[in-house]
């Protein structure tokens, strides 16, 4: 009764797991806020003012910019250009502090 027995291959069924599919994970998706959802939340509700309870955030909400003053052009970048600009900047700035020397 303790001899174990090999099965045989017609009682045995094997799974063809190359045709197989496993199902997609389900995961709830909530939508993104926007910076004014943000913004709107953050004055309306006095719990986003405290952080940890202990860390005022009033003085911090009422001096933020707004999003429109925030964002800027995209502008893109000439090593060379950049390189000149800088440099004559910096000779711009080092005649001035020569002159002022001098004087």
């Amino acid at each position: 009764a303790d001899i174990p027995v090999i099965p045989d291959l017609e009682d045995v069924q094997e799974e063809d797991l190359a045709m197989q599919v496993a199902a997609p994970p389900s995961v709830q998706v909530n939508r993104v806020l926007t910076y004014h959802d943000l913004d709107k939340d953050l004055m309306k509700y006095a719990a986003f003012q405290t952080l940890d309870g202990e860390v005022d955030l009033k003085l911090l909400t009422k001096v933020l910019a707004p999003e429109h003053e925030l964002r800027e052009d995209d502008v893109s970048w000439d090593w060379d250009h950049l390189f000149t600009e800088v440099s004559s900047e910096l000779v711009t700035e080092w005649d001035v502090g020569q002159s002022e020397r001098e004087d």
